[in-house]
């Protein structure tokens, strides 16, 4: 009783607030999700007429039997699968050295590349004239195309970067001193002293190139490579456009509504399934990614 009275009545007041305002936050960013499970379980008639808010509503499976049923479904969430774990591949590649030779005070014309990467985040040549060097390429409807075309990130090089130069010099110097050159210090050193910075931008290639849609859809021309993002668009499409689904929503139980929601919850699980992994490095790198001693 005695420690809670060294907090004024303003300060009583602000935790409150506070604490609201975080319940708040919570809410709206649940809701959407809770939302779209819901609607995936429930009858498309439900839907449609506005009855489903927070729980399914004449709980049904048939949205997902439809889902799952079709091979298109199944080879777009493997090509998911492909440009995710590759493609995050490809960018740990580029980023950790780029961000390693960045962070090196003997880099000739240091200043000079660090703001070419920087200057990137503002402004790029624009899509038509990235679409036009893909298709000169040869990039175009390739599994590589995607892969490697959207490999490199400049933020995630800065966040990198910042966090190298953070690590003493002292423990270069130590492994210096015992003959390393710089891949070694690279891999034996800075590597495994970054963990946290290194599980942070993975995770920000992993949720990109899982949801993964705009230029999946304009670089891709082959059903069988697309992605599961174009997919599901394409599959929305699809039903509108089906006169024979449309006019047989008052006899089935799933609808337009209800299959979208079950391709989008398919969609996220493996997201899910990943991130409580990575999620204890994320606040501590990027804190210290942004943080320089």
């Amino acid at each position: 009783m005695g420690s809670f009275n060294l907090y004024s009545r303003g300060d009583r007041i602000f935790g409150v607030a506070n604490a609201f305002l975080v319940t708040l936050i919570v809410i709206s960013t649940l809701y959407p999700f809770i939302y779209i499970i819901a609607v995936s379980f429930s009858a498309g008639s439900a839907v449609t007429s506005g009855q489903v808010t927070i729980h399914p509503v004449d709980l049904t499976i048939a949205a997902y039997k439809r889902v799952l049923s079709e091979k298109l479904f199944w080879t777009s969430y493997r090509n998911t699968f492909i440009y995710t774990i590759f493609g995050t591949i490809a960018t740990l590649l580029i980023i950790i050295p780029g961000a390693y030779a960045l962070s090196r005070p003997q880099l000739l014309g240091r200043r000079f590349w660090n703001f070419f990467i920087a200057f990137t985040l503002w402004f790029h040549a624009g899509m038509i004239p990235f679409f036009l060097n893909m298709r000169d390429l040869g990039l175009l409807d390739s599994y590589f195309g995607i892969i490697i075309g959207f490999a490199g990130n400049a933020f995630s090089i800065i966040i990198l970067r910042n966090f190298f130069e953070s690590v003493p010099r002292s423990y270069e110097e130590a492994a210096r001193m015992d003959g390393a050159n710089d891949f070694q210090v690279l891999w034996k050193v800075y590597i495994p002293l970054s963990k946290a910075a290194i599980a942070t931008v993975t995770l920000f290639a992993i949720v990109s190139r899982w949801n993964g849609f705009f230029w999946a859809m304009v670089l891709l021309r082959s059903e069988e490579k697309i992605p599961l993002q174009v997919y599901l668009r394409k599959t929305i499409v699809a039903l509108v456009a089906d006169e024979e689904f449309a006019s047989s929503l008052l006899e089935e139980v799933y609808s337009f509504e209800t299959v979208s929601a079950a391709i989008m919850v398919v969609s996220i699980i493996p997201v899910l399934l990943v991130y409580p992994f990575i999620q204890k490095y994320f606040n501590k790198g990027i804190l210290l990614g942004g943080v320089k001693e």
